[in-house]
């Protein structure tokens, strides 16, 4: 048995290995000259901002389209800066992503990979470990991501090992009968929960719905502590926003228009502006009805607007939920079709795929000694954003996807009642 568990392990980390590979060969040899995206732009900018010591700017001299400049959660920009990447149109550096952020990102996305490996693991067992993570290494979505100057993929990885951590505190603490076993994973699982929430405000849906269950389990302690490190990470962000806007802004403004479009009379259901041309010209509107006011201002502006369409069509409201309900699960929605033929095929069929596998595999939960009930809520958490803002492919991406492969690991494990 020892051997065997050994020679898992060693697939295991073959799987990690693989995962770099693949993914640093996608952006360094087929992603390459390709522009960037309006997100991509400002992340870059921000980034080189920071390097000068300029801060949280964005710089004039850098072009990032003419969307609205938001305040965005500050760990991205933070890392791109840390690897020194460059913004669009600096000196010598083309109008694509540059290389280093590409390397960098792999190394982040095989992390996730081992990361995805050690739940399915937990839950399921060795093999499903190794059949996790080879999953994981060759996934397309998860491959190309990052590619890409996003958030995504730092986000996933963050955001998976804080439902490990939380799951393992959790696992310590029920073995010994005292939360204090578990406590310092659970201020760790904060550590890395607040971190996630600093790159992507969504964290902030998981984060609660951890916590409650560490309530109704009766690890009180453990939620005192989760909460208590996340908000010490999140903390100093916060009282910064309040000093430069001048109003509360947990971590970014581009919440307002989010909800906004994605509860507005025309929205369709699933997709952002890019794919709705129609609510991109009703916010100029919207915008040039409000002149003089920056983004921070007009993020209540749009939320009252949104809420009060709500109010007086509940009905309507209640139909567009269950479209963005359909659209979270069956990726047709509109902002699918943006994409070119290749892209859209390799997406669509290996994410039905894995749905497959992930609802047959999905069976295996009620045997296994040690679910992993944290990665659970994270997916929930995940399609309840969908819900409250609009179902896309970058939303789903960096947790609902990799939550269905750790429930399809499961059918690599030939006896997941002993896991």
């Amino acid at each position: 048995m020892p051997r065997d568990l050994t020679r898992m392990r060693r697939l295991t980390l073959a799987a990690v290995v693989l995962g770099f590979l693949v993914r640093a060969a996608f952006g360094v040899f087929y992603w390459v000259g390709k522009p960037l995206t309006h997100d991509e732009r400002e992340y870059l900018v921000l980034a080189h901002s920071i390097a000068d010591g300029r801060g949280f700017t964005y710089d004039d001299r850098y072009e990032t389209g003419t969307g609205q400049k938001f305040g965005r959660a500050p760990a991205y920009p933070l890392f791109l800066a840390a690897i020194g990447a460059v913004p669009p149109g600096a000196s010598g550096t083309p109008d694509s992503v540059p290389r280093r952020v590409q390397i960098a990102q792999s190394a982040v996305g095989a992390i996730g990979v081992w990361v995805i490996g050690l739940i399915a693991g937990r839950a399921f067992g060795p093999r499903a470990a190794v059949v996790g993570a080879w999953i994981a290494a060759v996934y397309p979505p998860l491959v190309w991501i990052c590619a890409y100057a996003l958030s995504e993929a730092l986000f996933s990885t963050l955001a998976l090992a804080t439902a490990l951590l939380l799951d393992l505190a959790v696992d310590r603490a029920d073995r010994s009968g005292t939360s204090r076993a578990g406590g310092a994973l659970a201020l760790a699982a904060g550590l890395a929960g607040g971190a996630g929430l600093l790159v992507r405000s969504v964290m902030l849906f998981f984060l609660p719905l951890a916590a409650l269950w560490l309530a109704r389990r009766r690890r009180i302690a453990l939620a005192v502590m989760l909460a208590v490190a996340a908000a010490a990470v999140v903390a100093p962000w916060t009282a910064r926003n309040i000093r430069v806007h001048g109003r509360f802004v947990l971590v970014a403004s581009d919440g307002g228009v989010t909800f906004w479009t994605g509860n507005h009379p025309l929205a369709r259901g699933e997709g952002d502006m890019a794919a709705n041309p129609q609510i991109k010209r009703a916010d100029l509107e919207f915008r040039a009805a409000h002149p003089g006011l920056r983004a921070e201002q007009l993020e209540p502006l749009y939320y009252r607007d949104a809420f009060g369409h709500i109010a007086r069509h509940p009905v309507w409201w209640l139909g567009l939920l269950a479209r963005k309900a359909f659209y979270t699960v069956v990726p047709i929605g509109p902002s699918y079709t943006l994409h070119s033929t290749k892209y859209l095929t390799a997406s669509i069929v290996s994410y039905l795929a894995l749905l497959l596998a992930a609802a047959t595999g999905a069976r295996h939960l009620r045997r296994s000694r040690s679910r992993p009930t944290a990665a659970l809520l994270l997916g929930a958490s995940a399609v309840l954003v969908c819900l409250v803002f609009f179902p896309q492919e970058r939303f789903r991406i960096p947790v609902i996807d990799p939550t269905l492969i750790i429930m399809a690991a499961a059918l690599g494990s030939r006896r997941p009642d002993l896991a």
